[in-house]
């Protein structure tokens, strides 16, 4: 070594800093570890499969369902431009998306807020359906208030007699 230079290893000389032991911050590696799941699947994406009904409404989500999101190319900057959006249609629904497209792109883009869809791709086939939403059960009876009238607080004669409902209901 000669005098005046630094060392190799020393702070500031475009060395990789030593590894840091300890405790870490769960937020600092959180990026790394869902980087690769990202590349796989974006999460605009997923939110956009899962929200297709209010996206581009009841009428056309009956007989439409999105099927995959290919990555756009890959700008200079490194990210990726808008993508190309498969859509499953039923019947010949298509040739009707092909003269709305501009409109369905708007309308996705404006939804994720930034241009996350630039072409849709259609193509025939049946068009499956999630399963519905189970029906709430009916709105309960009006609480029996029997034995309770001795309770001065009003609140609370009510929270007793919901919770009395609430278990009738449930044993048969």
């Amino acid at each position: 070594m000669t005098a005046g230079k630094p060392p190799p290893d020393a702070p500031g000389t475009g060395a990789d800093p030593p590894p840091r032991l300890g405790p870490r911050w769960l937020g600092a590696l959180v990026p790394r570890i869902a980087r690769p799941a990202f590349r796989r699947k974006s999460p605009a994406a997923a939110a956009l499969m899962a929200d297709w009904q209010s996206v581009i409404g009841p009428a056309l989500a009956a007989v439409t369902q999105p099927v995959r999101l290919a990555r756009g190319p890959r700008l200079d900057d490194g990210s990726t431009g808008p993508g190309t959006l498969g859509i499953r249609c039923a019947g010949p629904v298509a040739l009707e998306l092909q003269h709305l497209a501009p409109q369905l792109l708007a309308r996705i883009n404006a939804w994720a807020g930034f241009a996350l869809v630039g072409r849709l791709r259609f193509e025939r086939g049946s068009v499956t359906r999630a399963p519905p939403a189970p029906a709430r059960p009916p709105p309960a009876a009006p609480a029996d208030t029997s034995g309770l009238d001795a309770i001065a607080d009003p609140e609370l004669r009510a929270a007793l007699a919901a919770l009395r409902a609430s278990l009738q209901r449930k044993d048969p």
